[in-house]
């Protein structure tokens, strides 16, 4: 096992972890499991009130990553200015497909999903898998560029629905 990737990460830094999104690097701790000792990184995950352990030594092999840079957010909100890209399959393999896109943790894949889901007022209403799909992404989205910009989940909302809405105008 080789040990050369897990000084990526420091304590108090913020992460992306894929399969849950924006979380904090509390602590580095030891623990042995099976009479082998490991090394952990402890992950808090605030809002989800949920705490995650990941081996340092596997954290890049899960996906775990550093947020992202100002020049992704930009290219991510370039993205959501676009024009929703909805595919003519089945909606089941429509929605497993978002759902590996919210899953990979890569932003412009995310916004990708916020994109081809959102709905202007004028627009017929989502069903509830659409929606859970669509707010998924979009939580998502918000958390990382809030973390990114430093500021507040409302803020990085905001921003994100004014872009948005500019492209429905």
């Amino acid at each position: 096992m080789s040990k050369t990737k897990k000084l990526d990460f420091r304590p108090n830094e913020y992460v992306v972890y894929p399969a849950h999104g924006v979380g904090q690097i509390v602590s580095i701790e030891e623990q042995e499991v099976a009479g082998i000792k490991l090394e952990l990184f402890v992950i808090s995950f605030e809002k989800d009130k949920m705490t995650l352990r990941v081996p340092t030594d596997k954290a890049t092999s899960v996906g775990m990553r550093s947020l992202s840079s100002p020049d992704v957010i930009t290219k991510a909100m370039t993205t959501l200015k676009g024009k929703a890209k909805v595919k003519r399959a089945m909606w089941s393999r429509r929605a497993q497909e978002y759902e590996q896109k919210i899953n990979s943790g890569d932003l412009i894949a995310i916004a990708e999903v916020v994109r081809d889901l959102h709905r202007t007022d004028d627009q017929r209403e989502q069903s509830y898998s659409e929606r859970q799909l669509y707010e998924a992404a979009l939580e998502r989205l918000t958390r990382e560029v809030a973390a990114v910009g430093g500021n507040d989940e409302v803020a990085a909302a905001k921003q994100v629905d004014e872009v948005l809405t500019s492209r429905a105008a």
